[in-house]
């Protein structure tokens, strides 16, 4: 078994769309650029990657608390915020071809009419003057469009937390050093969206906010910096690919002292998979100043009062699929055959193991379907008794199935099935009764990308 080939973007586009992971949205319409909608292993897998980060957040943790908040806030919100007077990218549009640009990313951008070249490189091109170009979606609240009922699609998560703070000190208990977080779908109107589910108008966001102690924000800040990059490395990320840019001073972002980002080696380069920001105090005193309410803590044992500063971490949900479908994509060769096949951490699988009968006749089907339903009561489980068993083996191979259960002839005699390992290709005979508890065993072990051998 041997690794002959590499990942490339369009074998991750071609697989997520042939396997069920992320089919383009309103395709029967001719789609919606950069809109993507999740089929059924791509729920499972998203899924999985939620539970992963709320498994850190809450599960391993006693110092955060969790929260939903609305999607549509209070307008008000985003003055407070700064996303009404700041949250805006430089837009040029070409009156040639009709297309929007970034005026800060020409350089990225492709020219309607000449693919290969950038806009304003060709005589042809005539872009206009750049003008700024809020991010938010507005939409309006109420029958009727008038002033005063114009809203926002929330452009992140972390303001509905800001926004909660008081009612968290009053009912949690907590008390600085604490953490709330949330997952929840964010929006922004980009102007040059693209790299498949890497950039999109819609995507989901995993953030939390970690209030602390002015004088421990240092401290704080780089404690997340490892915990997340350890979090990536743990569910199977190869440190290789993962690196740590903080950001230069004149790229900060206006609430922020220090920030760093979580980067990952996709093939389109280095790009960003999680920001982690020392904010100060910004928020909280910004809400507090327009909604006229007291947003700090009070330590009732000493008088002490004081506005924390907050630490944030703030993933996208889609982004690291993406970069755990990329990590995990190999290929290798199998008695002369190739085999796609993702690596996929057994946790973040979308389905632990497949149930396949050898063949569709002597009862194997009936009993493996048996199998198959004591299995899915303790673990995601498929059946597949559809084609000869190497193609059964290779489907469940391209999703990511860690192990696979063969129901044989010898399986009526002794009631002993083979567990087969996705990425050894070890079989082993085991009793139908032993199953479960051997899958939620090996779920339990720690493990290793076998491309890091």
């Amino acid at each position: 078994m041997s690794t002959i080939d590499t990942v490339t973007m369009d074998k991750i586009v071609s697989l997520s769309r042939r396997r069920g992971f992320v089919f383009p949205s309103s395709e029967i319409y001719g789609g919606l650029g950069s809109s993507y909608d999740y089929g059924h292993y791509g729920v499972l897998l998203k899924n999985n990657v939620k539970a992963e980060w709320w498994r850190a957040m809450l599960q391993q943790r006693d110092d955060i608390v969790a929260l939903d908040s609305a999607i549509i806030q209070h307008p008000k919100t985003w003055e407070a915020s700064g996303h009404l007077a700041s949250f805006t990218d430089p837009l040029v549009d070409c009156r040639t071809c009709k297309l929007r640009f970034r005026a800060d990313h020409l350089d990225q951008g492709q020219c309607g009419r000449k693919p290969s070249r950038r806009p304003g490189e060709t005589p042809e091109c005539d872009l206009t003057e750049a003008r700024e170009f809020n991010l938010m979606f507005e939409t309006a609240i109420g029958p009727v469009r008038e002033e005063g009922s114009t809203v926002y699609l929330r452009p992140e998560t972390a303001q509905g937390i800001f926004l909660n703070f008081k009612n968290y000190l009053q009912f949690s208990r907590k008390k600085p050093p604490f953490g709330i977080a949330q997952i929840g779908k964010s929006f922004r109107n980009e102007i040059t969206p693209g790299n498949f589910i890497f950039r999109t108008r819609e995507f989901e966001q995993m953030e939390m906010e970690f209030f602390v102690p002015p004088d421990e924000a240092g401290r704080w800040f780089e404690h997340w910096l490892e915990a997340r990059v350890d979090w990536y490395t743990h569910l199977g990320i190869r440190p290789d690919h993962l690196r740590l840019r903080a950001h230069p001073q004149d790229e900060l972002s206006h609430y922020s002292s220090a920030t760093s980002d979580v980067e990952y080696l996709f093939p389109i380069g280095w790009s960003e998979l999680e920001g982690i920001a020392n904010r100060g105090d910004y928020d909280l005193r910004a809400h507090a100043e327009h909604s006229r309410q007291k947003l700090e803590y009070v330590d009732t044992a000493t008088g002490e009062r004081y506005v924390p500063y907050v630490i944030e971490p703030a993933a996208g949900v889609d982004r690291a699929m993406l970069a755990f479908i990329v990590d995990a994509y190999d290929e290798d060769e199998i008695e002369g055959e190739r085999r796609t096949v993702l690596r996929l951490h057994p946790r973040l699988a979308p389905v632990k193991v497949a149930v396949l009968p050898l063949v569709k006749k002597d009862g194997q089907p009936e009993l493996a379907s048996e199998i198959y339903r004591e299995l899915r009561e303790r673990v995601q489980a498929d059946y597949d008794e559809g084609g000869a068993i190497g193609r059964r083996y290779r489907r469940q191979d391209e999703i990511g199935t860690p192990w696979a259960v063969t129901v044989d002839h010898q399986t009526l005699e002794d009631r002993t099935v083979t567990l087969r390992d996705r990425d050894s290709l070890v079989q082993e005979r085991l009793s139908i009764d032993e199953l479960g508890d051997e899958i939620e065993r090996r779920l339990r072990l720690p493990w290793r990308s076998p491309k890091l051998d």
